[in-house]
């Protein structure tokens, strides 16, 4: 099994325990995923490239658990909508492999609709 779909049954338990089912649309739960990144933004607002690359543990605890929030929503989501992410992440890199072929792009930070 894979940590996913471990994460995934973890997950519907828990849900599945505090009868919380009733309110994980899809809506809502891209809602609440959307919320979970703003909160993990907040921890890099204002500051410079280099502070954001060298955050102190306590700093970077923080940011692991709201990315972890941002996680737990994205498994979830993916779980009521019958989404793979794993297949689909694989699919989005193949395509993302046609619109920005290395040669082209290397070092440019440009959309693949500039060039």
């Amino acid at each position: 099994m894979s940590d996913l779909n471990e994460i995934r049954d973890l997950l519907r338990q828990f849900v599945a325990e505090r009868e919380w089912d009733q309110f994980h649309s899809p809506k809502n739960l891209a809602m609440a995923l959307s919320v979970e990144a703003a909160e993990l933004l907040e921890h890099f607002q204002w500051l410079t490239p280099e502070q954001s690359s060298n955050l102190p543990p306590e700093k970077v605890k923080q940011v692991a658990q709201e990315m972890s929030d941002v996680l737990v929503y994205l498994i979830r989501l993916s779980d009521k909508l019958d989404i793979n992410l794993i297949t689909e992440a694989k699919e989005k890199l193949i395509l993302n492999a046609e619109k920005y072929p290395a040669d082209l792009v290397r070092g440019s930070a440009k959309k693949y609709t500039e060039y």
